[in-house]
């Protein structure tokens, strides 16, 4: 193999012809918005839209600045200052692969505990936006009740420390009350993760928060910050040596390289209150729909992902791609989009949700895509609340059909027991797992222990149609195997 090219902003100039890089420079950006969160997803898609528009010529004052709140992005700092900030992005179509450089990026603040630099650089007035992804497990939301848990030790710690915060939302409060005393503007909030109504969650999170410390600086916030909805969408999977094999492919010693689908879609509010990068120039929509889209995105990509999942990783399936083939699981992820989701779901401008259930078909069977089943089965805890338990309220409020959304679930308390058919181990992959895992061994003898985690499950667990379907499913799941059970709700 010829010699690969360590990527950073010198060695550009170096790079195979085949691979796109950077036309503007780099040295005349400066910065505007503060992205927290920084990983795989923001640099193939929010960093990915700011690249094409400096491309354009537009938006050289709109740059990133990542931050994180969690050690563990320290890592991933140290990783991308070595490389000046830059990514390559490897598109993933199933005819051909492309690759290209992102500078969109050019700082990434210190991690430290108490995040006084993060504090500090939010405070300055260049930034006018303040965005984040943090999963949708990060924004300490009761899965039940859909209300903040003021009572989390996190948010305890951040109303009675305010210098000193744990959490992206105390940093935030805490440099927006800099802000306030230093007679600067407000700057907007915008969540990039997948939630219903997320800018809605964020500013309950923020101005919560900030009523726990101080309630006049909650009104300045409530009345001044703006909390746009967004909805995102492209199929990013995690980092691993065979990404970095692939930028390797290409000519280019990335250490945290991007592989994404040839797919991207970002849907927000237009409600900047220290204005925006023009976005709409590459491709970004504005409407006051966002939940319509979102709706649409979450009940049927992200529920789908919950859909086949779970049982994937029961009968020991490494990708989705690898799901989608297996007949079973084809019929079953068609069958509950079109019978028990679809019917929730409205149309948007130009899409329908059948032509929708068709498309992501289509993007969950994109074999280039080496998507793990374990990353979307990953903090069900959160993703099963949030995606798939509406449809089944939807469905019990209407009188509709809900047996497979009930062997949905029968299938993720039987993943949560911890172990696949072939008796290999099911690794912890939700940041619950050790509690999640007793309740599902408890519920191999008796399955209604499993909805009677009221966290999750609310008052479903006392709806007689869905326990008697659940009780069926997971009886049947563990007496017969998954298979039977596939086979007696699809007839494949």
């Amino acid at each position: 193999m010829d010699e690969l090219t360590p990527l950073s902003q010198t060695a550009l100039s170096r790079l195979p012809a085949s691979v796109r890089r950077p036309s503007y420079d780099r040295a005349a950006l400066s910065a505007g918005i503060v992205h927290i969160g920084l990983g795989n997803f923001h640099r193939a898609h929010q960093a990915w839209y700011l690249h094409r528009l400096m491309e354009a010529g537009h938006a050289r004052d709109w740059a990133i600045l990542g931050a994180g709140v969690r050690p563990g992005d320290g890592a991933m700092r140290e990783r991308l200052l070595v490389q000046d900030c830059l990514s390559t992005l490897i598109e993933l179509d199933p005819a051909h692969k492309s690759a290209e450089i992102v500078g969109s990026m050019i700082d990434f603040i210190a991690v430290e505990e108490g995040h006084a630099a993060l504090i500090a650089r939010m405070a300055e007035p260049d930034i006018r936006i303040v965005s984040l992804t943090v999963t949708e497990g990060g924004y300490y939301v009761d899965p039940a009740t859909q209300t903040f848990d003021s009572a989390h030790p996190d948010i305890v710690h951040d109303a009675e420390h305010p210098d000193r915060p744990r959490t992206a939302f105390g940093a935030m409060v805490a440099a927006l009350r800099l802000r306030r005393a230093r007679g600067l503007g407000p700057f907007t909030c915008l969540s990039c993760d997948n939630l219903q109504s997320n800018g809605a969650v964020l500013r309950q999170a923020v101005v919560t928060l900030a009523q726990m410390q101080d309630p006049d600086l909650a009104d300045w916030i409530a009345a001044q910050c703006t909390f746009p909805n967004a909805m995102v969408d492209c199929i990013v999977p995690a980092t691993g040596p065979d990404e970095i094999a692939l930028a390797a492919g290409f000519g280019i010693a990335d250490a945290a390289p991007v592989t994404h689908e040839p797919f991207r879609q970002w849907v927000i509010e237009d409600r900047f209150c220290a204005g925006r990068p023009e976005w709409e120039r590459v491709g970004v929509q504005f409407t006051d729909n966002v939940h319509g889209y979102e709706a649409q995105k979450l009940r049927i990509l992200n529920a789908g992902h919950q859909v086949i999942g779970n049982v994937a990783e029961i009968m020991g399936l490494a990708t989705v791609a690898e799901a989608m083939a297996h007949a079973q699981i084809n019929a079953l992820f068609h069958k509950v989009e079109m019978t028990e989701i679809v019917p929730h779901v409205v149309p948007v401008p130009g899409m329908t949700p059948q032509q929708y259930v068709d498309l992501i078909a289509q993007r969950f069977s994109n074999t280039a895509i080496h998507d793990t089943v374990r990353r979307v089965a990953f903090d069900g805890s959160s993703r099963h609340p949030g995606f798939v338990l509406p449809s089944v309220r939807d469905a019990l409020a209407t009188g509709r059909p809900l047996e497979g959304l009930a062997l949905v679930e029968a299938f993720w308390a039987r993943m949560c027991a911890g172990t696949r058919e072939d008796g290999s181990e099911i690794m912890p992959n939700d940041p619950h797992w050790g509690a999640l895992t007793a309740v599902a061994q408890q519920a191999r003898e008796r399955p209604l222990a499993w909805l009677e985690q009221t966290q999750i499950y609310g008052e479903l667990g006392a709806q007689d149609a869905f326990r008697a379907s659940f009780v069926k499913w997971l009886d049947m799941i563990w007496s017969q195997g998954c298979a039977a059970a596939l086979r007696s709700y699809t007839c494949v």
